[in-house]
């Protein structure tokens, strides 16, 4: 056992990839280190968080002076060391904790979002040089953090890409039952998994759905996962109803089991128009079910085009019906593909292997 006090961050109030990360971290860190955490306290988070000390926040904004009080008297009450934090919007606040704190521990950051420009001014210049370390889950990202912030205030960066874990394989019967209480009866099976919100591109699988339904083909869909905005959501059912897909597309909303879905349909989509990495699509690949992601982000690092997937033109709706197509029309390929993918999922995207490069890693900070 590592003495070394880590106390895991994350205030968003959302739930998805991002989020149930830190969960995961602070659980699987705790098996080598002194792990606490932090979390809104309006989140949904601390739910998913099992083996640790929790702590809440009530978070006003990025820049909230008694946010920063709060957390630093934590940072001393518990004598931390490593102040891991996720989401990007927190920096601001564990960047003045430290500065608070007695203890000025040092602060890591997994970067899951990309950067988009140049970081050189008196705000940017003080918050990275605060950083010590920041952990690219691409190596786009990583190349971003290279590219720009600037080399006298820019903190360590390490490679390392999130891992998923295997999940509780289902028995035929139990497919076959899952499939049937969903009424697909002998459709071909679309899942989409993740936020719903306008970047995530739900709307691209409605109207290739369309243009699939013209083809007479025989495919259901299910669009799985949380509302961001309900204002879309709603555009996407009033879509659903003017095409008359009804029958053909389902919304879910959350569920704890999206490996049921994953291993019971045909093929899982990632149609983000520029997904950082894209969790949900190694998971299906660890669950042997064919994929088709975007050709932009991270997904490029895990999709190889043809071999472990296939990779449709980003925004693209009518290339997504035709790389859909193409798997209804090849089982032969869709098996293929899922083969190829799950072998590349174990060996690259494992959740076991990841996490002790993450504690090696945290050894030495």
């Amino acid at each position: 056992m590592i003495n070394k006090k880590i106390l895991e961050v994350c205030l968003s109030p959302d739930l998805g990839g991002l989020e149930l990360y830190m969960a995961r971290c602070s659980n699987e860190l705790s098996k080598n280190f002194d792990v606490s955490c932090l979390v809104s306290s309006n989140s949904k988070l601390k739910d998913f968080i099992t083996n640790v000390k929790k702590y809440e926040l009530k978070r006003k904004s990025s820049f909230s002076i008694s946010a920063s009080l709060r957390l630093a008297k934590i940072i001393d009450k518990e004598e931390i060391d490593i102040v891991h934090l996720h989401w990007t919007k927190d920096i601001p606040i564990v960047v003045l904790a430290k500065k608070f704190s007695k203890r000025k521990p040092k602060i890591v950051q997994t970067r899951h979002m990309t950067m988009t420009r140049f970081k050189d001014d008196f705000y940017h210049n003080f918050l990275y040089k605060n950083i010590d370390t920041i952990i690219c889950v691409t190596k786009a990202v990583q190349k971003q953090m290279q590219r720009f912030i600037p080399e006298k205030v820019r903190p360590k960066t390490e490679l390392l890409y999130l891992g998923a874990n295997e999940a509780e394989t289902l028995r035929e019967e139990e497919i076959k039952s899952f499939k049937e209480n969903l009424k697909v009866d002998d459709s071909f099976m679309i899942s989409l998994i993740g936020r719903i919100n306008e970047f995530k591109g739900q709307h691209l699988l409605i109207e290739a759905m369309k243009i699939l339904k013209e083809k007479n083909l025989n495919i259901k869909s299910f669009i799985i996962g949380h509302a961001m905005s309900e204002e879309y959501l709603d555009k996407l059912k009033e879509k659903v109803k003017d095409y008359n897909l009804q029958n053909e597309v389902k919304f879910i909303g959350f569920t704890k089991e999206p490996h049921k879905f994953m291993q019971a349909s045909d093929t899982v989509l990632m149609t983000s128009k520029n997904e950082t990495f894209g969790l949900v699509t190694i998971e299906a690949m660890k669950s042997r079910t064919a994929v088709i992601g975007a050709n932009s982000g991270g997904v490029l690092e895990i999709i190889d085009d043809e071999k472990t997937g296939l990779l449709f033109e980003s925004g693209n709706y009518e290339d997504l019906a035709l790389k859909i197509e193409k798997l209804y029309d090849d089982s032969g390929l869709k098996e293929e593909l899922a083969r190829n993918g799950q072998e590349k999922a174990n060996e690259c995207f494992d959740n076991k292997k990841q996490f002790e490069k993450l504690n090696e890693l945290f050894k030495t900070i």
